[in-house]
């Protein structure tokens, strides 16, 4: 893989936090042009945020519904994120998103949208496939928290941050199995084949973007390292 390809795994709690935020999107959108300028390429996966959860609790609510079924209103949800950012993106980004990340991805066009792949995981698998495919050794998890901690900081207000963390070591902070609707930095199927693969995760609070930006410059940045 040339250096300039970046692959990142971008949470729908970025894209759809509640409604869609359109002021991330569009400075998402300018530094992802800017970088494109300056000759990189980008293979970005979204995840689903607040449409598949929405979905998901609406079928519940009228029927008994399976795992798999609900992976598959969350897999949609991912793709239908990945078309709005291709329409942003517009003749910068390959017109057809990647649904199966084991197909060759071609880079005609700078920018690469992919969404969900296949029931039992999150789109952070489909990112650490798609880095196997193309020789990446790190992906990049863009998400709304600021790093990854000891516990859930939401829950434990003396949540301890953690800057870097062996795979093994954050294995046995989030549950084993995947299920769906789990919300951990990076879900445990990804984790375990990154692991595997010798995978570099970066954990990157999309918001600010100057973030993100600063990640890009190899400057210093809030977030958390997963090898």
């Amino acid at each position: 893989m040339k250096d300039d390809i970046i692959i990142i795994s971008l949470g729908g709690s970025l894209i759809v936090p509640d409604d869609v935020d359109a002021g991330f999107l569009k400075d998402f959108r300018e530094l992802i042009l800017a970088e494109v300028k300056r000759g990189r390429k980008f293979i970005i996966i979204t995840g689903g945020g607040k449409i598949c959860r929405r979905y998901n609790a609406a079928a519940e609510k009228v029927r008994e519904v399976t795992s798999e079924e609900l992976d598959w209103l969350g897999i949609h949800s991912t793709r239908f994120n990945a078309h709005l950012l291709r329409i942003l993106f517009g003749e910068q980004a390959e017109h057809e998103i990647i649904t199966d990340p084991m197909l060759p991805v071609e880079f005609e066009k700078p920018i690469v949208l992919g969404g969900g792949w296949r029931p039992g995981n999150s789109t952070d698998l489909v990112g650490i496939v798609l880095a196997e495919q193309v020789g990446a050794k790190t992906v990049v998890n863009l998400s709304n928290t600021d790093y990854i901690y000891d516990s859930d900081p939401k829950q434990n207000l003396k949540a301890k941050k953690i800057e870097k963390i062996s795979w093994a070591d954050y294995r046995a902070l989030i549950p084993s199995e995947w299920k769906p609707g789990l919300s951990t930095p990076f879900d445990p199927v990804a984790s375990d084949l990154a692991e595997k693969e010798g995978i570099t995760v970066v954990v990157i609070n999309g918001k600010p973007i100057d973030n993100f930006r600063n990640f890009l410059n190899g400057e210093n940045f809030q977030g958390s390292t997963i090898s």
